[in-house]
């Protein structure tokens, strides 16, 4: 099934070799299955492992992709935004919150030993949210990209899905089997943050140089 470009943004797009999107997007699936479980155990070792740790980590990761992913929908509809400098400029943010991310939940731990329970489990629940709606709202605008360079909308989800998911499961295993155990959590996170600001830079480059080139 094809969209033409009466459904999509009325915008040229810059043509970015699929080899490097697939590096791109593999990275950015990679990298957030790292801070899901960096983040996870940080979380652990604040507050315990229990039930609601467990409940609080999923439920933000999971409506932290699906608000985001709505976000990255409408984003990728507005025909003045950029998708691939939009895109850089999120995987930046995901990067930098990821440098910052394990001094910020030390902080966050000290402040909440003097609040109550229920704060703590949103102060919680929003660390985590936050950059999960950054992470969620990349797959729409790379999704707009491509089916603009390719005009087909079933290939283009698909292969960006299939990568990010592998991505995401090369990250399962080496954070578990390598990662963790060879430079620790603190260490891990900001193996994933290099990718996502690699990823951004490059993106941006590409998206910069394009721009300059169709003017």
């Amino acid at each position: 099934m094809t969209q033409t470009s009466a459904t999509v943004p009325a915008r040229a797009p810059v043509k970015v070799p699929m080899v490097l999107i697939s590096i791109v997007f593999l990275f950015s699936g990679f990298s957030a299955l790292l801070y899901q479980m960096v983040w996870q155990r940080k979380l652990f070792t604040i507050y315990g492992s229990n039930i609601e740790s467990i409940t609080v980590v999923v439920t933000a990761f999971m409506m932290g992709l699906g608000l985001g992913s709505l976000f990255g929908g409408w984003l990728s509809k507005r025909p003045k935004v950029p998708l691939l400098i939009a895109f850089a400029l999120i995987e930046l943010g995901i990067g930098a919150y990821g440098m910052l991310s394990i001094p910020l939940f030390d902080w966050i731990g000290g402040y909440t030993l003097v609040i109550s329970v229920t704060q703590t489990g949103l102060l919680a629940f929003a660390l985590v949210l936050v950059p999960t709606l950054l992470m969620g709202a990349t797959l729409p605008l790379l999704v707009a990209h491509l089916v603009l360079q390719t005009s087909n909308v079933g290939r283009s989800v698909g292969a960006l899905y299939f990568i990010n998911t592998l991505g995401a499961a090369v990250g399962s295993f080496a954070s578990v089997l390598l990662l963790f155990s060879l430079l620790g959590l603190s260490s891990t996170v900001l193996v994933a943050a290099g990718m996502n600001v690699f990823s951004g830079t490059l993106v941006l480059l590409v998206g910069v140089m394009g721009r300059r080139a169709k003017a």
